[in-house]
C-alpha cells in the first residue's frame, strides 16, 4: 500500500479551464462562457510562451496551478510528467516535412517533439533543480505515473508534482492513435497527513479483483476520445468526493484507490 496527501490539484480541458470549472460540471453541468481556446503558460517567458506546444501549454499550466494551491514553490519539487502521445501534431507535421522539404523542417518544432518536452519547459520556467520525469504507458499513463510519483514520496522525496497531458492527433497518426481536444491535470503529493487535505491509500492488483472504471462520468463523456481520458474517473471521485475509484494500470493491472477526506 502506498500512500500520500493530496495538497493541491491543477485542470484544464477544452471548455473547462479550471479545477473550479471541472468541479461545477461534474457537480451541476455548468459550462463556462467565453473559456479560452488555449491556456496560457504563465512561467515562461513571452518569446518561449509563443512557441512552446498547446501541449506544452498545457501542462505547465495545470503544473503551476496544482502548486499554486498547495502553496508550494515549483522550484522545490520533483515532477513526473506523464504523455500517452507527446504530441502528435508535431510528430505528424515533422513526418510530412521529411517527405516533402527536409529543409524547411522547424527546429524549434524538431525541439518541441521530445517526449519531455513540457517537463524541460517546466525546469526552465520554474527554475526547478529536481529530478523531472517523462513517461508513457499508452492507455495507462496516468495510473503509472502516479505509481511513479508515489514510488518517489516513498524513496523519501517530501513532496512530488505529477502531470498528465494529451492534445489532439492529426493525419495519418491520427488514424492509428486517435485523441481529441486538449487535456491536462495535475497533482502535488506529499508524505505528511495534513489536516483537512485528502490522503490517498494506493494499491497495485490484478484485473480478477477490479472492477472497470466509470468511463461515463460528466468529464469523461465532456473530453471523451482524448488520449489522457484514462485519468478522468479519478478527478470526477475527487469533484464528487467519492473514497474509491480504480484506474486500469495496464499489463492487466488495476490500481485501486482510496481516498479519505478527513
Amino acid at each position: 500500500m502506498l500512500e500520500a496527501t493530496l495538497e493541491g490539484v491543477g485542470f484544464w480541458c477544452t471548455g473547462l479551464p479550471s479545477w473550479q470549472a471541472a468541479c461545477d460540471h461534474v457537480r451541476t453541468g455548468a459550462i463556462p462562457e467565453g473559456a479560452p481556446a488555449r491556456p496560457s503558460a504563465q512561467l515562461l517567458a513571452a518569446n518561449e510562451r509563443r512557441r512552446a506546444p498547446e501541449t506544452v501549454a498545457v501542462a505547465l499550466d495545470v503544473a503551476l496551478a496544482a502548486c499554486t494551491t498547495a502553496s508550494r514553490d515549483p522550484a522545490s519539487l520533483p515532477s513526473v510528467f506523464t504523455s500517452t502521445h507527446g504530441d502528435l501534431a508535431i510528430t505528424d507535421y515533422m513526418c510530412a516535412a521529411l517527405t516533402q522539404d527536409p529543409r524547411a523542417l522547424s527546429p524549434t518544432r524538431f525541439h518541441n517533439s521530445v517526449h519531455n518536452a513540457a517537463a524541460g519547459y517546466w525546469t526552465i520556467g520554474a527554475g526547478a533543480l529536481p529530478p523531472a520525469t517523462a513517461l508513457s504507458a499508452h492507455e495507462a499513463s496516468f495510473a503509472q505515473g502516479l505509481l511513479e510519483a508515489l514510488a518517489q514520496l516513498a524513496s523519501g522525496s517530501e513532496a512530488v508534482l505529477l502531470v498528465g497531458y494529451d492534445s489532439q492527433s492529426t493525419g495519418p497518426l491520427g488514424q492509428v492513435s486517435p485523441s481529441r481536444g486538449l487535456l491536462g491535470g495535475a497533482l502535488v503529493l506529499s508524505r505528511t497527513p495534513a489536516p483537512g487535505q485528502p490522503r490517498l491509500q494506493v494499491a497495485l492488483g490484478d484485473a480478477a479483483n477490479a472492477s472497470a472504471p466509470d468511463a461515463d462520468g460528466p468529464l469523461s463523456r465532456w473530453m471523451r476520445g482524448n488520449a489522457m481520458q484514462p485519468m478522468l474517473p479519478f478527478f470526477e471521485a475527487l469533484a464528487l468526493e467519492r473514497t474509491q475509484v480504480q484506474l486500469a494500470a495496464g499489463n492487466g493491472q488495476w490500481l485501486s484507490i482510496g481516498i479519505a477526506y478527513d
